[in-house]
C-alpha cells in the first residue's frame, strides 16, 4: 500500500520497504515547506511502523523562472528544513538528485532494511476493532483559505460565511503545525498496543485511504467511520465550498494522520499516550465491522464532527 517491500535476495529474512513522494509549494515559507515534505515522505514507513529510517534521499526541483538570488534563498531553505525534520527523526540525508523547473519541488526517498517483526503489514484488521486517527483533517481547505485572504472578491464571500481572517489565520497555524509533525510516535506505538494495520491520509482524503486500507485486509471487513475530526472552520468552508468534498471524505491531505486499526481495547490508551507524547489529540473515529461481499469503507450518514 504506503511502501514497497522487498525481499532481500541474499540475506534472509530481511526485506528493503521504500517510499518515494515531492511536493509542489503549499505554503508561503521555504523551510517549512521543507519539513513538510519530509514529514510526507516518512508518514509512508511510519503507516508501516517503520520507526527507523536508514537513508534518506533528496528529490529537488530549484525554480528556474525565480531570480537568482531569490532562487538560492528559497532552495536553501526548503533543503535546510527538509534536512533538519529528518534530523529529528533520527535519519540522515545522504545524496540526492536537483533538477531545474518552472515550480520549485522538494520530496525524497525513505528506505529501511528490517525483519519482519520491525513492521507491521496492513492486512490482519478483525471485526470489532475500531479506527483511531492521530491528526485532523481539512489541511487543504485551511491552505486554500488562506490565499482567499488576499483576493478580495473570494474573501468577501468567507466573510459572509461568519468566518474572520483571525479564523483563517488559526487554522493555517494548525495545518502547518500538523502538516510538519512527524507521525514516528503513532509508528512506535502501534506495535505496543498491536496495530493490526495503518494507513496514512493524504491525496485520497480519509475515506478514499480508508477503502483503500479496507480493501487490503484479509478478512472481509467494512471500517465504518463515525466521527470526524476538523479543522475548525474547515466545515463551514467545506458546506459552500462542496467541490473539496470534505465531508464525503475525499478532500486531499498533506502529510495527514496515521489511520490505525486496533483492538478495541487498546485503542484509548493509544490516543492518550499519542496526546502525552506528542501534545496533539488523537481519535478514536469508527469502527471495524464484517462486511458480507466485498471489503469497503463508509462514512455513516450521521457522522459526527470534532471541531480542532
Amino acid at each position: 500500500m504506503d511502501c514497497s517491500i522487498v525481499e532481500s535476495k541474499k540475506y534472509p529474512d530481511f526485506f528493503l520497504i521504500s517510499t518515494t513522494d515531492f511536493f509542489y509549494p503549499l505554503v508561503e515559507d521555504p523551510y517549512l515547506q521543507g519539513k513538510v515534505a519530509a514529514a510526507n515522505v516518512l508518514s509512508d514507513m511510519y503507516a508501516l511502523g517503520v520507526v527507523d529510517i536508514d537513508n534518506v534521499l533528496m528529490i529537488l526541483a530549484a525554480s528556474r523562472d525565480m531570480p537568482a538570488d531569490q532562487r538560492r534563498i528559497v532552495t536553501k531553505l526548503m533543503m535546510r528544513g527538509f534536512n533538519d525534520l529528518c534530523v529529528e527523526a533520527g535519519t540522515k540525508v545522504t545524496g540526492g538528485q536537483t533538477v531545474l523547473n518552472p515550480w520549485p519541488i522538494i520530496g525524497g526517498v525513505a528506505k529501511s532494511i528490517t525483519k519482519e517483526e520491525d513492521f507491521i503489514r496492513p492486512e490482519t484488521s478483525v471485526a470489532g476493532d475500531v479506527i483511531v486517527l492521530t491528526k485532523p483533517i481539512g489541511t487543504q481547505l485551511a491552505v486554500n483559505a488562506r490565499e482567499w485572504v488576499a483576493d478580495e472578491q473570494k474573501w468577501d464571500q468567507v466573510k459572509d460565511l461568519g468566518v474572520s481572517i483571525e479564523d483563517v489565520d488559526r487554522a493555517f497555524k494548525i495545518s502547518v503545525g500538523s502538516m510538519s509533525r512527524l507521525n514516528r510516535t503513532g509508528a512506535r506505538l502501534m506495535h505496543k498496543y498491536n496495530a493490526h494495520g495503518a494507513t496514512d491520509v493524504t491525496g485520497f482524503g480519509i475515506l478514499g485511504h480508508a477503502d483503500n486500507l479496507a480493501l487490503n485486509q484479509k478478512a472481509k471487513v467494512e471500517l465504518r467511520i463515525h466521527t470526524l475530526p476538523i479543522i475548525k472552520h474547515m466545515k463551514i468552508l467545506a458546506d459552500r465550498y462542496k467541490y473539496f468534498h470534505l465531508m464525503e471524505g475525499y478532500s486531499a491531505e498533506t502529510s495527514g494522520g496515521l489511520m490505525v486499526l486496533l483492538p478495541k481495547e487498546n485503542a484509548q490508551a493509544f490516543c492518550d499516550e499519542v496526546s502525552r507524547i506528542d501534545k496533539w489529540p488523537a481519535w478514536i473515529i469508527g469502527d471495524v465491522l464484517s462486511a458480507k461481499d466485498k471489503s469497503c469503507a463508509t462514512i455513516a450518514p450521521d457522522v459526527k464532527v470534532i471541531e480542532v
